[in-house]
C-alpha cells in the first residue's frame, strides 16, 4: 500500500514538473517573435506592464491552487465530501471577490501606475491585463479542488493548452495591433497590449477546459457530498483556513515577485531626468527581454525538473530517516548546479551570437544584450541555488525561514541599484549588479540555513567544484568550435548549432567521467534512467 501511494506520488509530481518544462519551453520560444515584433520600445512597456500584473496576480490568486488542494485533500482523506464542496464553493466566492479587487485597482489605477512608472502608454496593456486577474482567481480554484483529489493530469493539460492559446494569440495580436497602429505615437504601447491579449485568451482557454473537467465530475461530487458523514463545517471557518493558508506563500512569493517591478519602478524615476522616455523603455526593453529571458529559461527548468525530487526529501524528513534527507537533498543539489553551471557559461561565451540569432529584429541593442549576459550570467547559478534551497527549506516546514532571507536580500538589493542609478553612470548595468546579488545573498542565507536547522553538511567538490571544472572544459571547446566554424562559414547560426552540440558533448562526458554522480544515482535524477543505461 505504501509503495502504491509512493509511486502515485512519484507519477503526478512527474506529471506537474514536466508540464511545468513544456509551458516554460513554449513561454520562451513564443516570447522570442513576439520581441522582434515589439520592438526595444514595445518591450520595455510589455515588461513593466507584466511586472505590475504578476504583483497584483500574487496577491490575489497566485497562491489559490495550492491552499485549495490542501484544504480539499484533508477532508478528501476524511470522506467529509459535504465539506469538500462547502470549500470548493466558499473559495469561489473569495476568489471572485480578491481577483475583482485586482481587477477593479489594475482597471481605475492604470494611468496612475503609467506617471508612477514614468512610462508612456503603459496603461493600455494594463487594461487588457485587469481583468485577467479576476479570471486566474477562478481558474486557480478548479485546479485546487482536482489537485486536491490526487489528479495532476487535469492542471497538468491545462497548463499546456493555457501556453499554448497564450502563444498564438500573443504573437498575432501584436502583428495585428503594431500594424494597426503603424503610424501612432503610442505604436509601441498598442502592440504591448497585444501581446498581453495572449495572456488573458490563455486563462480563458484554460477556464473553459476546466469548466468541462468539472462538469463531468460534479454529480459524482455532489452525490458524495449528499451521502457523507462527518460533522459539517461553517462558510465562516472555511474562509478563515483559506486566508491562513493563502498568507504564508503569498508573502513569500511578493518578495520575489516585487523586486523586478521595485527595479522597473527605481529605473523610470532616476533616469526620467536623464535620458528620453524612449530610451529609457528601450534599455529597460533589452535588459527584461534579452537579457532576463535567456537567464530565467535554464533556471526555470532546473527548478521545473528539480520538484519532482522534492517531494522525497520532505517524505524522507517526515518519516525521521535523517541520512535519507542529506543523502536528497545532496542529490537534488548537485542536479540543479550541473544544469545551472554549463548553461552561465554558455551565456557568458555566447550570449551575442544567441541573441543576434534569436532577436534580428532588435538589433541596435545587440551588443548591450551581449554585454549584459556576459557580466549578468552567473545569476542564473545564483538563482537556480536560491530556488532549490528556498524549496528545500519551506518543504522541510521551515515556511518562513527563505522568505525572511528573501525580505532581507530585497531591501539590500534595493539599496544597491538605487545608489548604483543615482551616483554612478553605470546606467543599465546597475539593474545586473541587482539581479546577481539579490538571488547570491539568498543563496548565501539559505545554504547557513540548511547547515543549522538540518544539520546538513554540503560537499563542496561535488555539488560546486566538479560542476566548475566540467563547465570550464566545457566553455573552451565552446569558444573555440565556434570561432573555428564561424571562421570558416561565416555564418552564425551554424556556427551556434555545432558549438553547442560539441559543447554538450565535452560537457556531458567530463561530468560522468568526474563522478558527480555514482551510476547508482543516476536513477534518481530526472531522465536519469537513460543516463544509466547510456553509462552502462
Amino acid at each position: 500500500m505504501a509503495r502504491n501511494l509512493r509511486d502515485k506520488l512519484l507519477v503526478q509530481g512527474s506529471i506537474l514538473a514536466a508540464a511545468g518544462i513544456i509551458t516554460k519551453v513554449i513561454g520562451f520560444a513564443y516570447r522570442i517573435p513576439m520581441a522582434n515584433v515589439l520592438g526595444n520600445q514595445g518591450n520595455g512597456i510589455y515588461s513593466v506592464a507584466f511586472g505590475i500584473y504578476n504583483i497584483a496576480l500574487t496577491l490575489s490568486s497566485y497562491s489559490l491552487p495550492l491552499a485549495v488542494s490542501k484544504l480539499v485533500s484533508a477532508r478528501v482523506a476524511k470522506k467529509e465530501y459535504q465539506n469538500v464542496y462547502k470549500v470548493f464553493v466558499m473559495a469561489l466566492i473569495f476568489a471572485f471577490i480578491v481577483g475583482g479587487i485586482a481587477c477593479t485597482l489594475l482597471w481605475f489605477g492604470a494611468e496612475q501606475l503609467e506617471l508612477i512608472y514614468h512610462r508612456n502608454g503603459l496603461s493600455i496593456p494594463l487594461k487588457i491585463l485587469a481583468p485577467t486577474t479576476l479570471v486566474v482567481a477562478v481558474l486557480g480554484v478548479f485546479r485546487g479542488l482536482i489537485q486536491g483529489h490526487g489528479n495532476m493530469m487535469p492542471t497538468g493539460l491545462s497548463q499546456i493548452i493555457e501556453q499554448i492559446v497564450n502563444a498564438v494569440i500573443s504573437v498575432v495580436a501584436a502583428m495585428i495591433m503594431a500594424s494597426a497602429f503603424a503610424v501612432s505615437p503610442l505604436r509601441p504601447a498598442y502592440s504591448a497590449a497585444g501581446g498581453t491579449m495572449g495572456t488573458l485568451c490563455g486563462a480563458l482557454a484554460a477556464l473553459i477546459f476546466f469548466l468541462f473537467v468539472y462538469h463531468s465530475d460534479s454529480m459524482q461530487m455532489k452525490r458524495r457530498a449528499a451521502n457523507a458523514k462527518g460533522e459539517a463545517e461553517t462558510g465562516e471557518t472555511i474562509i478563515k483556513l483559506i486566508c491562513i493558508t493563502v498568507l504564508p506563500v503569498i508573502l513569500s512569493q511578493t518578495i520575489y515577485q516585487i523586486g523586478y517591478t521595485i527595479d522597473d519602478l527605481i529605473w523610470g524615476n532616476v533616469m526620467a531626468d536623464r535620458i528620453s522616455d524612449v530610451e529609457a523603455a528601450s534599455l529597460q526593453g533589452a535588459f527584461n527581454t534579452q537579457y532576463n529571458q535567456l537567464v530565467n529559461l535554464p533556471v526555470a527548468i532546473s527548478s521545473a525538473m528539480a520538484a519532482s525530487i522534492v517531494p522525497g526529501i520532505v517524505r524522507a524528513r517526515v518519516q525521521g530517516d535523517r541520512e535519507l534527507t542529506h543523502h536528497r537533498i545532496d542529490i537534488v543539489l548537485r542536479f540543479n548546479m550541473c544544469i545551472a553551471f554549463p548553461c552561465a557559461f554558455g551565456l557568458t561565451i555566447l550570449g551575442r551570437p544567441v541573441v543576434a540569432l534569436l532577436f534580428p529584429s532588435l538589433s541596435d541593442y545587440e551588443e548591450l544584450a551581449g554585454m549584459l549576459l556576459m557580466t549578468g550570467s552567473s545569476a542564473v547559478v545564483f538563482y537556480a541555488l536560491s530556488t532549490i534551497t528556498s524549496a528545500i527549506l519551506q518543504g522541510s516546514d521551515l515556511m518562513r525561514v527563505p522568505v525572511y532571507h528573501s525580505a532581507i536580500s530585497l531591501a539590500i538589493h534595493i539599496f544597491i541599484v538605487y545608489t548604483l542609478l543615482k551616483y554612478t553612470h553605470l546606467g543599465i548595468f546597475s539593474l545586473i549588479v541587482g539581479n546577481v546579488t539579490f538571488p547570491l545573498l539568498v543563496s548565501i542565507l539559505n545554504c547557513r540555513s540548511l547547515k543549522r536547522r538540518l544539520e546538513y553538511r554540503f560537499d563542496i567538490r561535488r555539488i560546486f567544484a566538479l560542476p566548475l571544472i566540467a563547465s570550464v572544459a566545457m566553455g573552451l571547446v565552446t569558444l573555440l568550435s565556434y570561432r573555428l566554424v564561424f571562421f570558416v562559414t561565416g555564418i552564425n547560426a551554424i556556427a551556434l548549432i555545432v558549438s553547442i552540440g560539441a559543447s554538450v558533448a565535452v560537457y556531458g562526458a567530463v561530468l560522468l567521467r568526474s563522478g558527480v554522480f555514482s551510476r547508482d544515482e543516476l536513477g534518481e535524477i530526472p531522465l536519469g534512467g537513460r543516463l544509466k543505461r547510456f553509462v552502462k
